[in-house]
């Protein structure tokens, strides 16, 4: 068996498409703020993306750059101008922030109606009790791609997500449960873990522990949806070089999953994309426009 390849960029583009077309036929553009805070070159990267997604389209990019040595109250005062702002309808602040500033007190001083992150314990709470709201990113990516390999309906199927993160693990779980699914949300004190993944239908690595996941730790068949994105050494490519892996053993797994995604190229491109399609949502709810119901 050689499992199915689920390809993230693929997925991606597709859904970028279908953002574009329905923000062309608004009355106006919707608009995305990404705040970051420091000189961290991956969050440079992951910002420059945001933005350049962003204005493809068609929605407008409002972009604060902060210095690393601003004060908390210089932050949550950015926030608060952005709340208020009637042309801004989500917030983005760019994570982590440097040290010696709090994030989950500016987290929690964005306006849960334009949290396009989906982090405020407002939108939690919305998760949690299954009301209408703006979900994680990175989670509402996996649940695509679930439903890309194996149909839009996953009523039934065993989840394991492996991570407790408030980030991932824990949003995934509870997305995974809207869906109908019997979901197990393993960690590192777990007991028996490798044979509890072995009972997944879908199974969810998102621990950050490069190529944790082997082919043993797969049932047969199985559907598995790789967050983690870890850099390694890449002696093979020369002196200093590294290359990205998953959590998961793509190679060893794609032996014995029915389907899996790759890393890079699997469940990091949709987290942009569910970005702008909470942008998107967001805009529609405090705009009062009416978005097709199959967002």
């Amino acid at each position: 068996m050689t499992a199915m390849r689920i390809s993230g960029k693929d997925a991606a583009a597709q859904l970028r498409a279908k953002v574009g077309e329905i923000v062309a036929g608004l009355p106006a553009r919707p608009s995305l703020a990404v705040v970051l805070v420091g000189e961290d070159p991956a969050s440079q990267v992951y910002v420059r993306n945001k933005i350049k997604q962003t204005e493809e389209v068609g929605m407008a990019s409002v972009n604060h750059r902060l210095p690393a040595d601003i004060s908390q109250r210089e932050v949550e005062a950015v926030l608060d101008d952005l709340n208020r702002a009637e042309d801004v309808d989500g917030i983005l602040l760019q994570l982590p922030l440097p040290n010696g500033l709090d994030e989950a007190a500016a987290i929690e001083r964005i306006d849960p109606a334009k949290d396009v992150d989906g982090l405020t314990e407002i939108s939690a709470g919305r998760l949690l009790q299954g009301k209408p709201g703006l979900r994680p990113c990175t989670p509402t990516g996996c649940v695509i791609l679930a439903k890309q390999a194996l149909g839009d309906d996953l009523t039934g199927l065993n989840v394991v997500v492996l991570g407790r993160s408030i980030l991932v693990g824990k949003p995934a779980a509870l997305l995974f449960l809207a869906e109908n699914c019997t979901v197990t949300l393993a960690h590192s004190k777990t007991r028996n873990l490798a044979a509890l993944c072995r009972t997944a239908d879908i199974l969810v690595p998102a621990v950050g522990r490069p190529l944790m996941v082997k082919a043993d730790w797969v049932k047969p068949g199985a559907c598995v949806i790789d967050v983690g994105i870890n850099r390694v050494a890449a002696p093979d490519k020369g002196d200093g070089a590294t290359r990205l892996v998953g959590d998961a053993d793509y190679a060893a797994i794609s032996e014995v999953a029915g389907a899996a995604t790759p890393v890079p190229g699997g469940v990091g491109p949709m987290t942009i994309a569910c970005l702008l399609r909470n942008t998107l949502i967001a805009a529609g709810a405090r705009r009062g426009w009416a978005l097709p119901a199959d967002l």
